[in-house]
């Protein structure tokens, strides 16, 4: 560590801080509940839902309200199919789509039913490495947008950007569709094709592209320097997260800066501990990472710091740059930054998906994932409803320009750039 470059740092220099806390990471890393774009699974027993689906699999003439049984005479009696090729639903087809129904009715995008070889795809498609196109997608306003094209994916390549709607696959529409059903028939083998029709945000034509699958990795941090600034690209909370930013903040020490730049512009979120540990990097113990809003079960809890803070504020100029796709863990870390007072906030106001969902495993194999719990800021800002607003605006484009440093030439989004130009303003 240069001398000059000590104050950046509170009473513990970093090499106590690697030998103190990373084997605690690593041990909170194995304990880790899994929140893929904002959810975890576990595995219980809803009794009242199985009590349910138990007395209609083991009796299929049990009493169902008044109005069903009318609508199952109807269509018993009168209902034939348009299609000659068409067959009729099979008692376990009906008995699930009654539960279906009965969850759908909760008018949650995030609550939803699965029959057991759905939740088994579902387990599958969110574990290791899959085939598909490298795009992160989620529901908004009842329609599946792409959050961010992954970096040097297919997706990116072919043209997606943050805020495409998919409207159909493989000639199949997305209407009605829930984000996990898109997403299993976007994903395959690697190397086989897939179409899809995207309306391009701004665009009123629908385009047609296809695209080859790939073996996909999610891409966690990049780093680099631009004029006097350290810049860590973040794309997501994995389970590796945390090694990784603490890697990136090795090389911000390394290089003799104190005006670092995250970026979380397109992280759609994951790990919610990664986002507590990677907040607790820059808070004391007694500063408050989120609030949890939870259930009947579970109540609601204060997540603090867990006071890794070996940063001097008073030294280090700190800024998050998120745009319309941050989203989950993203506002998070945006939101204890801000209002800890540790960072400015630029950009664009945040995605707004501050809830937690909860997959329960049930007796025959089929799973119900549900909203189980609503974040808030440290000052009590519900994420879902209001989003992150940034402290200064700087509005997405992908228009870019030119900078110079010595002998080497960079070419960077404007609105990079932006957030550089507030850092390297900062006193």
């Amino acid at each position: 560590m240069s001398t000059n470059f000590k104050n950046l740092f509170g009473k513990n220099d970093w090499q106590n801080f690697c030998r103190n806390n990373l084997q605690h990471i690593y041990t909170v890393l194995i304990a880790l509940v899994f929140f893929g774009f904002g959810f975890y699974v576990a595995t219980g027993l809803n009794n009242r839902s199985l009590n349910f689906f138990s007395a209609v699999a083991a009796n299929n003439s049990m009493y169902i309200p008044a109005i069903l049984e009318e609508v199952k005479s109807n269509l018993e009696n009168k209902f034939i199919f348009w299609k000659a090729t068409s067959t009729l639903p099979t008692t376990s087809d009906l008995n699930y789509g009654m539960v279906k129904g009965y969850v759908a009715a909760y008018n949650d995008p995030h609550t939803m039913f699965f029959t057991p070889q759905e939740a088994k795809l579902f387990t599958e498609n969110i574990q290791g490495e899959f085939g598909g196109i490298g795009a992160q997608v989620d529901m908004k306003d009842g329609q599946v947008i792409v959050f961010a094209p992954l970096e040097g994916s297919p997706a990116e390549k072919a043209g997606i950007k943050a805020g495409d709607i998919i409207i159909s696959v493989n000639s199949t529409s997305t209407l009605g569709m829930s984000v996990e059903q898109v997403v299993h028939l976007i994903r395959g083998e690697k190397g086989t094709g897939v179409n899809l029709e995207i309306l391009h945000k701004g665009d009123q034509e629908i385009s047609k592209l296809s695209i080859i699958r790939d073996v996909i990795k999610v891409p966690e941090i990049k780093t680099e320097i631009i004029d006097e600034v350290f810049v860590i690209h973040f794309y997501s909370f994995t389970a590796n997260s945390v090694v990784s930013f603490a890697q990136a903040l090795q090389k911000f020490l390394d290089s003799g800066k104190n005006r670092l730049l995250v970026d979380l512009r397109g992280n759609g979120g994951g790990y919610l501990e990664a986002a507590i540990n990677i907040t607790s990097f820059f808070l004391n113990k007694d500063q408050i990472v989120v609030v949890e809003k939870g259930n009947k079960t579970d109540g609601d809890k204060i997540i603090y710091s867990r006071g890794f803070n070996y940063f001097n504020p008073k030294v280090l100029k700190l800024v998050v740059l998120i745009d319309g796709y941050s989203a989950s863990a993203s506002e998070i870390l945006a939101g204890a930054l801000k209002e800890n007072n540790i960072a400015k906030v630029v950009g664009e106001k945040s995605y707004g998906k501050g809830s937690v969902q909860q997959m329960e495993t049930l007796s025959d194999g089929s799973a119900i994932k549900m909203t189980v719990a609503k974040w808030y800021t440290p000052k009590g800002v519900n994420i879902s409803e209001a989003g992150i607003v940034p402290d200064l605006w700087a509005t997405s484009t992908s228009a870019t320009t030119s900078i110079t440093h010595g002998t080497s030439t960079k070419i960077i989004n404007l609105q990079l750039k932006k957030a550089i130009d507030i850092l390297l303003d900062m006193k």
